[in-house]
Parts: C-alpha cells; sequence; structure tokens
C-alpha cells in the first residue's frame, strides 16, 4: 500500500513525527495528498512546524502520593500560556500519569496513555490549538519510607517547585526547608554529592584567582581550606546557612535539632539553562493580527 519512502517523504513534507506520518498513510491507503491533508486536520502538521521554536517559559509543578512524589516541568514559549487553565490542566494530566506508572525516561512517560491517547499525541494536539511550542521538559521522582517525610514547595505559582525528603515526621520542617530551598538555589544535598571533576574545577579557579592576587604559592593550600568550605556553604543545602536562622546555623543543624536529617532534594526553576526568547512577542501578535 505504501513504502518506507513515503512515510519519509511525507515526513520531509510536513514535519510530523515518523510514527504519526505513518499513521496517515495508513489512515489514507498510501494517498499522499490525503495523507498531508489528515495531518493538517489532526494539528499535527501544524505543532511539527513548531518543534524548532525555543519554550523556555511554563509550570515546574509536583505531585504527591503517600510515599510517591513527582516533580515535572512542563515547558511553553509564553508566560501567558503558562497561566492558561487548558495548558495546566495538560500538566496536571501528565503529573498524575507519571506519578501512576513505573517510567523513567521522557522518552517511557510520552508513550503513556489517558483516555485512549498517549501523552505525546496529546502535547502535539495542545501545540496545535493553543500556537505555542508545548515540551515536557524534565520530570523526577522521589520515594520514601514511612520513616522519611516530604517537604514540598511551589513558588510564584510554579516558577519554581522544590521537594525534600528528610527522616522523622514533622512534614512542616520538611516544608520549611524546601522553602530554603527554592528561594537559595542550592545544587547539591551535601559535600558527597559534589562530582570530583565540579570540585576540582573550582579549586583550580580558586588556586589561580589566590595567584593571580599574588598569594604565596606555599600558603594557598591552607588559603584553599576555607574557601572550599565557602564554596560548600554556597552549593549543597545541608551546608547552607538557615534563611530564618538567628544564630547562623546551618540546614543541617537546623534539621538535626528537630530530630531530622536531609535525605534527598529536588529543585526544577522553570527555564534554568535555556535559551530565552528574545523577540518582541506584542510585535508578533500584531503582526499576526495585521497579517
Amino acid at each position: 500500500m505504501f513504502s518506507a519512502s513515503d512515510v519519509k517523504t511525507l515526513r520531509e513534507k510536513t514535519g510530523a513525527g515518523m510514527l504519526d506520518c505513518k499513521k496517515a498513510l495508513e489512515e489514507n491507503q498510501g494517498d499522499m495528498d490525503k495523507a498531508i491533508d489528515w495531518l493538517r486536520e489532526k494539528g499535527i502538521s501544524k505543532a511539527a512546524k513548531k518543534s524548532d521554536r525555543i519554550a523556555a517559559e511554563g509550570l515546574a509543578q509536583i505531585f504527591v502520593d503517600g510515599n510517591r512524589a513527582v516533580v515535572l516541568e512542563v515547558n511553553s514559549e509564553t508566560d501567558f500560556v503558562a497561566k492558561n487553565d487548558e495548558f495546566k490542566n495538560f500538566v496536571n494530566t501528565v503529573g498524575e500519569a507519571i506519578l501512576n506508572s513505573n517510567v523513567k525516561t521522557l522518552e517511557e512517560a510520552k508513550a503513556l496513555e489517558v483516555n485512549g491517547e498517549t501523552i505525546d499525541s496529546l502535547t502535539i494536539a495542545l501545540t496545535a490549538k493553543i500556537g505555542e511550542k508545548i515540551s515536557i521538559r524534565r520530570f523526577e521522582v522521589l520515594e520514601k519510607t514511612d520513616n522519611e517525610v516530604f517537604g514540598s514547595y511551589i513558588h510564584m505559582g510554579g516558577r519554581i517547585a522544590c521537594l525534600v525528603k528528610v527522616t522523622g515526621n514533622d512534614d512542616s520542617i520538611a516544608r520549611e526547608v524546601a522553602m530554603h530551598a527554592a528561594a537559595m538555589r542550592p545544587l547539591y544535598v551535601n559535600e558527597s554529592e559534589v562530582p570530583s571533576d565540579v570540585l576540582d574545577k573550582e579549586k583550580e579557579i580558586m588556586r589561580q584567582e589566590l595567584l593571580n592576587e599574588g598569594k604565596p604559592a606555599d600558603k594557598i593550600d591552607n588559603i584553599l581550606v576555607g574557601k572550599v568550605r565557602k564554596y560548600y556553604e554556597e552549593v549543597c543545602l545541608e551546608n547552607q546557612i538557615y534563611v530564618k536562622a538567628e544564630n547562623k546555623e546551618t540546614v543541617g543543624k537546623f534539621l538535626a535539632n528537630n530530630n531530622s536529617k536531609l535525605v534527598a532534594m529536588v529543585r526544577f526553576e522553570v527555564g534554568e539553562g535555556m535559551e530565552k526568547r528574545n523577540d518582541n512577542f506584542a510585535e508578533e501578535v500584531m503582526n499576526q493580527i495585521n497579517g
């Protein structure tokens, strides 16, 4: 009825995915023109054209069910769409689907089915309907024991989502730590989590800075001890000075004083590390109206 080269040709003409092109040809008995129309009607061709657009806005959310939790980031092109109820409902649908599954990768998550539709097809449909690129960027699953608690905090309606896991049974303490982490941007839970290559690079930068400052070479190793300790205080949640502390105690000490210990942390900030749109959105809207 149709060949692999037909699928390839259809993909080149529409920008749609391989599986969507195959399905379009199957539904239309191999007729190329009808397959193109089918993809357009489904909104798939339109959505595919947006695949190279920058989507660095969106929402980060947390979903919890008993001893299992999911932190999820879904991106849109503009903050305006991120506030759209339909977009929010989509994020909730994705989060709940992942929470109730055992998927470990984005590919597996996109293949999950909700009411007979895959997450991937729902993403394509929403992209076509809203007119912006929608993408599921990342998720992370945390599981706890009955002797641990989750602490979660969502900042600015979903700009930052932070989830921590601590020992003990006081979830209010865990939430306090999650709020601290949301504000202070730690990169690691503790010193042992800092990769050796990252630490070595930081030490080399510190060493060069000290040499440039004219510090004696035979004193640098001793000075580095203090600078590395300061580095840990900046990037490790357990080593950071707790924001609400009156006596400069660390987060680790704050937890210890409350019979708890930090076990894990996941912190997502929407769009971190991504290129941002730098176009004039108002101008784009006017161009569409005038076009």
